[in-house]
């Protein structure tokens, strides 16, 4: 079976566990009261989905990983004929799933006074497994380039530039997810397209002669790593099975950061680092509004560019219905998809 039709296989496999397990989850995250708190200062009508369970991220997290150990466990056992590890990819994921998860428990259990983790707490432990694994790929995989979308041109990058590019790409995609997550399904609808963006740009690259034709980087061994791009999209359509508006669970911090922080490392691996910026576009956006708001804040000191941030919400307070903000942010993350994948038609 090849890369592409085992991504396909265990898409579908994971949609199906992710559906089939969310059930059981959702009773258990009820029966221990582990419900969303809402923001004072927000939106009134999400007063409505107070106590909707959350930390739904664990409904994604598990497929995932269940079948990315699966798939290496046969490939180690000389099943499988694939060349490298998918673990890599699944580590980044696990890793900011348990970051996510601290901070989601701090702050439902009210421990430092229900906030969770600190911006800075937060942030340094991002920091410290986004360094992991980028001297994973700078020392192990020697990837010190920069691909240019569009045309065949290559960026070599010194080992001082590439470090803190890549590092912030990881963190930063990892945050983007997490300032989208505010709206029943306006993450995970985008995280899909992005996920299923990727796995064709993965193929590529790792197939040697479909990338010297589409002039793409060459990355051996990075194939395989569309069967954790499958496993990744397809528990993504599991978790919007439950998360369509109106939400019967929100994914979290354990969901949102983890999911983020794999499309930034999965994009630096396959060198498509700059096609991410188009691709998750969305993500951009809401993360740029971010900025401008709170830069705007202090230098009028306390006026709002925006009703309020990220986007979303300001759409929100403006009246549009929130399904109709969430379906045109779809159709805007969906033709950014389109936009990206022309790039390698026309290199």
């Amino acid at each position: 079976m090849n890369q592409t039709a085992m991504a396909l296989a265990l898409s579908g496999f994971s949609f199906l566990l992710t559906v089939i397990w969310g059930g059981p989850l959702l009773r258990i995250l009820r029966t221990l009261s582990i419900g969303e708190k809402i923001r004072v200062d927000g939106p009134k009508r999400h007063f409505a989905k107070l106590g909707t369970p959350t930390m739904g991220g664990v409904l994604i997290l598990f497929p995932v990983a269940l079948l990315t150990v699966l798939f290496n466990a046969i490939k180690v056992l000389g099943v499988a004929v694939f060349g490298n590890s998918v673990l890599v990819p699944l580590i980044v994921f696990v890793s900011y799933a348990l970051i996510g998860s601290i901070d989601d428990w701090f702050s439902l259990r009210g421990i430092r006074g229900g906030d969770g983790l600190s911006v800075r707490q937060k942030l340094i432990l991002q920091l410290i497994v986004a360094v992991g694994t980028v001297f994973v790929l700078r020392f192990l995989l020697d990837v010190p380039t920069l691909f240019l979308p569009g045309i065949n041109f290559e960026i070599g990058l010194t080992t001082w530039i590439y470090f803190p590019v890549a590092v912030i790409i990881i963190v930063g995609f990892s945050n983007a997810v997490n300032f989208t997550d505010g709206l029943d399904g306006l993450a995970i609808g985008p995280t899909v397209v992005v996920g299923g963006c990727l796995v064709l740009f993965v193929y590529v690259a790792g197939h040697v002669r479909i990338a010297e034709y589409l002039q793409v980087a060459y990355v051996p061994g990075v194939g395989e790593v569309t069967v954790f791009c499958g496993a990744m999209v397809g528990a993504g359509l599991g978790f919007l099975w439950f998360n369509a508006y109106p939400a019967q669970v929100f994914m979290g911090d354990v969901g949102s950061l983890s999911l983020g922080g794999a499309i930034g490392f999965i994009a630096i691996l396959c060198k498509q680092e700059l096609v991410l910026l188009l691709v998750g576009g969305l993500f951009v956006i809401e993360t740029l509004s971010v900025v401008v708001q709170v830069g705007y804040f202090k230098m009028t000191g306390g006026k709002r560019f925006f009703r309020m941030a990220p986007i979303h919400h300001h759409f929100e307070l403006t009246g549009v219905p929130e399904s109709k903000i969430i379906v045109r942010f779809w159709i805007l993350s969906i033709l950014l998809a389109m936009l990206a994948l022309s790039t390698l038609k026309i290199r």
